[in-house]
This record gives C-alpha cells, structure tokens and sequence, in this order.
C-alpha cells in the first residue's frame, strides 16, 4: 500500500534520509516510526490538534475567528462609549 506524497521541508528531509540511510530502511518507515513515536499517547495527540487548529484554522474557522473578534471589539467599543456617556453626566451633575 502506498500512502499519500507528502513533501519535507528540506532541511528535515535530509535529516530523516540520512537517518534512514544509516539503518538501511527507506524514508516512508522512518517517517511512519517518527509519527507512531509523536502521536503515541492522547495528550501529544490533543497537543498537536490544538497547535495545528492555531496554525493552520479548519476551514470556515478563520473567519468565525475574525466575526467573533470584530464583535468583541464592537462590544468593548460600546462598553467604553457608555462609560464616557456615564461620566459626561456626572460631571455635569
């Protein structure tokens, strides 16, 4: 079975090729060996889900992000424009 083309950053690939190479086994098994050791328990499952979610949003995610942050400011906005209505009046008082 032949899994999907993935590409290296080039200073990693040669790293792992080298690696490979010196245990006379092909890249795919080192990179099979590397993600069977990174993802062997949840917790650095969850880590990495987290991490790639902040690096790389699902799609659709982004840009309930950006709507959710411009109502937030919307909000913070108001909420300071209140205060400064609040303290207009007190002073005049």
């Amino acid at each position: 079975m032949v899994g999907p083309p993935i590409s290296l950053p080039p200073k990693w690939e040669q790293f792992l090729k080298n690696l490979a190479d010196d245990h006379y086994v092909d890249l795919g098994a080192v990179v099979s060996q590397l993600c069977e050791w990174a993802f062997s328990d949840p917790e650095s499952k969850e880590q990495f889900r987290i991490w790639l979610d902040e690096a790389y949003p699902a799609e659709g995610h982004a840009e309930e992000e950006a709507r959710a942050a411009g109502e937030e400011a919307a909000e913070e906005e108001e909420e300071i424009e209140e205060e400064s209505e609040e303290e207009s009046h007190e002073h005049k008082d």
